[in-house]
């Protein structure tokens, strides 16, 4: 197809395609004239999901090329590949990142952040969840579920690894629909694209799911009056 074409297609101006092929995050199309080049299925996906990470998940142009280097890069494995295009989202501040920092006053460690770091790795011992342990210190994500625990412990709502171990286990019911679903897709590019589009785009829903829920578990428990 023309650039005409994927423009109408995908929704996005001509103008901002061009600045997307600028920018490296659209692979140029293939050069039939000094002038004039061919786009395929594989530009119409990936421009899509270019604009759900810029549009939806506010993610700066700079990131948006980090993620899809690490999806383009076939000499890794499918969860190397997949783990570190995921990484290089943004994430929440983590505990040497955040507002209330790990260092207190004193200059040593902040001790809900080390009593949250070790609840969180309690945790990851009760679920089995043995590759998120070893990576714990590399994870981004690890550090964001610490200062989130970190931080209710400070408000006076204690997490432990007790209470969010039922949560890890749903959590982990959802992970296996995730990857049935990036199973589903014929290609790895493809499928660590999905990955990538999913994060972005699936967790609004599963935190409007949540609430859902919860509003429905409420009214069937206390009634609507």
């Amino acid at each position: 197809m023309r650039l005409a074409e994927l423009s109408e297609r995908s929704g996005v101006a001509i103008a901002t395609i061009k600045y997307y092929l600028r920018e490296g995050l659209l692979p140029p199309g293939r050069r039939v004239s000094a002038t004039t080049a061919d786009y395929d299925e594989d530009h119409l996906r990936r421009l899509r999901l270019v604009r759900a990470m810029i549009q939806v998940g506010k993610v700066p142009v700079a990131t948006v090329r980090e993620v899809l280097g690490h999806v383009d890069d076939d000499s890794l494995g499918r969860t190397i590949r997949l783990g570190a295009a995921l990484w290089a989202l943004p994430q929440e501040d983590g505990p040497d990142e955040g507002a209330e920092g790990v260092e207190g006053a004193e200059g040593g460690a902040d001790e809900a952040v080390v009593a949250a770091r070790a609840e969180v790795d309690l945790l990851l011992d009760m679920l089995g969840w043995t590759t998120a342990r070893e990576l714990g210190p590399l994870s981004p994500v690890h550090r964001s579920l610490v200062v989130a625990v970190a931080t209710l412990n400070r408000l006076g709502y204690p997490w432990d690894a007790e209470l969010m171990a039922p949560y890890g286990r749903l959590m982990h019911q959802a992970a296996v629909r995730d990857l049935d679903f990036v199973e589903s897709h014929p290609s790895e590019t493809e499928k660590v694209e999905t990955a990538v589009a999913a994060t972005i785009l699936f967790q609004p829903v599963l935190r409007a799911l949540h609430r859902l829920a919860q509003e429905e578990e409420s009214a069937r428990r206390y009634g609507l009056s």
